[in-house]
């Protein structure tokens, strides 16, 4: 996962999901998508989506859309939704792996300074702060 991020950063000279899926054709939608989903990755016909909720705030839509993303890269072919159950902690296999992705995608080139928890280095990248159990 983190030579993918790395090839994507190098290539794209960005860590930022939307630049990356603008390079990549992916098109990304902001539409209401109900309370209950904050984004979802769709493949129809060789042409990729992402959708996002048009009701996050900045720092949600930047993770969701790299959540997304990594469904692209590590998913190929499979579309899903990320799903806001509330909890994070029965996020199945490839939902774990889509925000770790995003978190490492994120945070590229950034490291933890001493004395830093998790929460505050998320926060200092402007991730929400509770998605810091995916970070390891």
């Amino acid at each position: 996962m983190d030579d993918l991020i790395g090839k994507l950063t190098r290539r794209f000279k960005t860590n930022c999901p939307f630049r990356i899926s603008e390079y990549l054709n992916i098109d990304v939608w902001f539409c209401d998508l109900g309370s209950n989903t904050r984004g979802l990755y769709y493949r129809k016909l060789r042409r990729r989506y992402i959708a996002i909720h048009e009701g996050l705030d900045e720092p949600w839509q930047r993770f969701v859309c790299a959540h997304e993303l990594g469904h692209d890269r590590l998913h190929p072919g499979i579309s899903r939704f990320f799903l806001d159950e509330h909890s994070f902690f029965t996020a199945g296999k490839l939902e774990r792996q889509a925000n770790k992705f995003a978190l490492r995608l994120l945070t590229s080139g950034e490291y933890i300074q001493q004395g830093e928890s998790v929460e505050e280095f998320l926060r200092r990248n402007n991730i929400p702060p509770e998605l810091s159990e995916f970070y390891y």
